[in-house]
């Protein structure tokens, strides 16, 4: 639990399934566009589901050949991303050993580990790439932005599942806090859809198995949702200490009020509504704020029966059930490492424009959920408090308290 109301926000970029930008994200949120697609590719075609959210830009196009070649996609996004949030802060000037990368991932390299595997079994072991070990890294993403931009402050990896980008935030505040650094970048990447994490999160049941249109297929906290839809993408923003950034004339974006992370300590898989409960209070005590304080929620929901009925319960506990909630997972799917530092974007924008994405697809009620679920924008003029959620397998739960400049 951290409460830092000095740190603020200067910086974002985004990578996700509805645009290759944040603004280009933001605008096809607010018009409730879906990046889900049929995936028809030929190591598909023998998959349970074959339906996922894919970046809208390559990123070979926003690289050079060095850099694409070395780096696995989850670093090719994270990068990427980095780069826009790093421009839009301005390129601060900060001594290298005051600045920092926190970039938390899930499943780092997966897709090369894959696709190295298939070279050593199919032409033999000095076709392997170089750049083999350095690729699956997880800590890659945060070692390239920290080599990009100079940081030697320190270069973190929470790998905390679904929760890891949110939970790459929270120690980013925790780094100012502590005087450690003061400037951070700060957020969370993943690249997974392929075959073995299609088929594995498949054979847990986790993922939707809608056969029409994959546009409908997320449907966060609806009655008929059956499972959440892969994503791939990458969320950065770049935190620095309030009195730095206002010292150098910085545009603050807005700030990270208080922090908090849990541990459940029960199943690898299965959530906790009461840890959940207690990570929101947790994070707004850590922003000196109570529950009624809070304008909207962007909830972690990733559309799973059993995962948006625990969540639910939990927003209701804290906040009550008349502030608005959302879930933009219905449009890009879920990012898993990347979704918390989404999540936390999505927020700040929601902030700073007065208007709040809504969730695609709540189109029937689940009557044992009693939340006030946003189904298409919406004004939220006058906000001032926002909470995002984000929970990932093995018990890690993430709760961000984000506020208006």
């Amino acid at each position: 639990m951290t409460n830092v109301p000095g740190v603020a926000v200067t910086g974002m970029g985004a990578m996700t399934p509805v645009g290759g930008t944040v603004t280009q994200t933001w605008d096809s949120l607010i018009a409730g566009r879906s990046g889900i697609r049929g995936i028809d590719e030929p190591w598909a075609q023998d998959l349970p589901v074959r339906i996922a959210g894919l970046v809208t830009t390559e990123p070979a196009a926003s690289l050079s050949t060095r850099e694409y070649r070395r780096m696995d996609r989850c670093g090719h996004l994270a990068l990427i991303a980095s780069r826009e949030a790093w421009a839009q802060a301005g390129m601060p000037a900060v001594e290298p050993d005051r600045l920092g990368v926190v970039i938390g991932s899930g499943y780092g390299g997966l897709g090369t580990v894959l696709s190295q595997v298939r070279v050593l079994d199919d032409v033999g072991p000095r076709r392997v790439s170089p750049h083999t070990l350095t690729q699956i890294m997880v800590n890659g993403p945060s070692a390239w932005v920290s080599m990009d931009i100079g940081a030697q402050g320190g270069a973190r990896t929470p790998v905390s599942a679904c929760a890891s980008g949110a939970e790459a935030i929270a120690q980013g505040v925790e780094m100012i806090a502590a005087g450690i650094v003061d400037v951070i970048v700060a957020g969370g990447v993943d690249a997974c859809v392929n075959d073995l994490a299609i088929s594995g999160f498949a054979q847990l049941r986790a993922l939707s198995t809608s056969q029409g249109d994959p546009a409908a297929a997320s449907r966060p906290f609806d009655r008929d949702r059956n499972g959440f839809v892969m994503g791939e993408g990458a969320g950065i923003i770049v935190l620095e200490r309030e009195d730095f950034a206002r010292a150098r004339g910085a545009d603050i974006l807005g700030r990270i009020a208080g922090t908090a992370v849990t541990s459940d300590a029960g199943d690898i898989v299965a959530a906790d509504q009461a840890i959940q409960q207690r990570v929101m209070q947790k994070a707004l005590a850590a922003a000196g704020l109570a529950g009624s304080d809070i304008d909207f929620v962007h909830a972690h929901a990733t559309s799973t029966p059993v995962g948006d009925l625990l969540e639910a319960g939990a927003i209701s506990a804290v906040v009550g059930n008349d502030v608005s909630v959302t879930s933009t997972k219905s449009m890009t799917g879920h990012l898993l490492g990347g979704a918390g530092a989404l999540g936390a974007i999505v927020a700040l924008q929601a902030l700073r424009t007065e208007r709040l994405p809504g969730t695609l697809n709540h189109e029937n009620p689940d009557p044992d959920i009693h939340l006030n679920i946003v189904g298409t924008t919406t004004g939220c003029a006058g906000s001032k408090a926002a909470i995002a959620n984000a929970f990932g397998f093995g018990g890690h739960s993430t709760a961000l308290v984000i506020t208006a400049v």
